[in-house]
Order: C-alpha cells, then structure tokens, then sequence
C-alpha cells in the first residue's frame, strides 16, 4: 500500500526520495487549505474531503501535519481535530490511529532507503552525524530537525535513543546560529550540493543557504552573503524560479509563497491569490 500511495507523487527522485505532501493529497482527491488558527491540523471526511493545516506552524512542521491528516483520510478514520501538540495528553497523542498517522507521515516523509540514500551521498555515518549535518538532510526532505531525529531513532533505527536525545540538546535555533554564525529567528533551509528533491518551499523572509554558483531569479531571492561553500538568500516575494548550478546536474523549483498564507494549498506561490 506504501508503495503505491509514494508513486501518485512520483518524482525524479523516484519512490524514495523526498516528495511534495501536498502534490499527494491532491492526487489522492483531497484538497488542502491553510487556515489562521492555532492548531496543527484538521481533517473533514465528506464526499468532498479536506485537509486543514495552520498557517501558524512552522512550514516543515505543516507538511508533517498535512501528511498525517491525510494518514487520517487514507486508513479511513473519521473526521478529526489535532490541538498543537504541545496542548495533547500523552493519553491522546497515544491513541492507536495517532500512532498509526505518524508512523505513516514519518516514513512517506523520510522512507528508509531515501533516508539511506541521503547519507550515502553526503559520505555519513547516522551515528555519528552533527547537528549541523543532519539540519542539511532534514531540510531536504522537507522536515523539521527534531522530526527527523526522532524519525531515525524510533522509526528507521540508525540511532539510538540515548543518541538522539543528545542531538535534541541542539534546537533549530542553535544549529542557525553555528550555521550562520549569527543568532537569527529567520526559518533556514540548507540545499546543500547533494540536495535531490524537484521542490524546495519558503515563506517570504525565509533564509535558504545554496550551493556557491548558484543561478536565481533575484526578483524572488535576494543574495545576501557568502558563507564557505554556500550562499545565503533570503525570500522576498512569492513565486516559482527554477534554480540551477551551471555546468552540474544540480537543480530544483524554489517556490516562496506569502507569510502565513491563508487559503488553499495549490495557490500559495502565486501572486494573484485564487480560491476555491
């Protein structure tokens, strides 16, 4: 069944690599809609079936919870409300199809030979990863840090727990900080030269470190410095730019959409917002 859920979202990267959760839902009929409020997400079982996401989550963190609600849609659960996380008993969170939804997000997120892949490329051993190191792979599966920390302990098993809770001493806040060498509250994505996926999302003022080379748009992305083998941009206007590494296969879709957008999921990169 994995498989074949994976392949409706089938990309370059073929069944294993990262995909866009939203490119999925859509294949599989349910659209998906941002919304203003302070939850993590909703599902709406109908004969029209839907997917709330909040706006107010960090963007990794909205794909995560877009691909849990789908897990909801997809073992044919009933309609459902996810209070952040941070809000849920341990009883709640614990519910059987909760941890069924999040083991189905986790590994359609970060599939175990993607995740093997991944490291194979970059010349890594999980174990023995930095922060700084595996910030570059969760960002190219489109995830948060601590999710895919947890995800390689409890899930594919690369790490131990005792590793993984060494690695949660460092926040996305700190690892900016050591990559940047500057404290900033900006959100970061690194697409480092071995980033594979087609697609990589940004809000407006997002900062996003590329390969050095690098050709941009810089209507969309504005340079903003040089750091080692990597330049730093920021986003500043909401649109699709193909960027490339002349002379390298490297190349992907940056698509910035607005700050917090509010609507549906397939207009959010656009700057004549449409609607449903």
């Amino acid at each position: 069944m994995h498989e074949s859920i994976r392949a409706r979202a089938k990309t370059d990267a073929g069944l294993t690599g990262p995909l866009c959760i939203y490119k999925l839902c859509e294949a599989h009929g349910v659209a998906v809609r941002f919304v203003d409020v302070n939850m993590e997400g909703m599902y709406q079982r109908s004969a029209t079936p839907r997917i709330f996401i909040s706006s107010l989550r960090p963007v990794a963190r909205r794909a995560f919870n877009c691909a849990h609600e789908l897990g909801h849609h997809l073992f044919g659960h009933g309609s459902t409300v996810d209070q952040l996380y941070e809000e849920r008993s341990k009883e709640d969170r614990d519910q059987p199809n909760e941890i069924l939804v999040n083991a189905f997000a986790a590994f359609t997120l970060m599939p175990t030979l993607g995740l093997r892949d991944a490291f194979t490329r970059r010349k890594l051993n999980p174990g023995r990863a930095t922060p700084e190191q595996l910030f570059a792979v969760a960002s190219n599966f489109g995830v948060g840090y601590s999710t895919l920390v947890n995800h390689m302990a409890y899930g594919v098993e690369t790490i131990s727990p005792l590793r993984a809770n060494e690695l949660l001493k460092s926040s996305p806040k700190t690892i900016r900080a050591s990559l940047l060498g500057a404290q900033t509250d900006a959100p970061l994505v690194v697409a480092d030269e071995h980033w594979n996926a087609n697609t990589l999302d940004l809000e407006v003022d997002a900062l996003v470190l590329l390969p050095t080379g690098v050709s941009v748009d810089a209507t969309v992305l504005a340079l903003k410095g040089t750091l080692g083998s990597m330049e730093l941009f920021q986003a500043l206007t909401p649109g699709i730019r193909r960027a490339t590494v002349p002379g390298t296969q490297w190349a992907t879709f940056i698509r910035v959409s607005r700050k917090r957008y509010v609507g549906l999921a397939k207009y959010r990169h656009l700057e004549d917002l449409g609607d449903d």
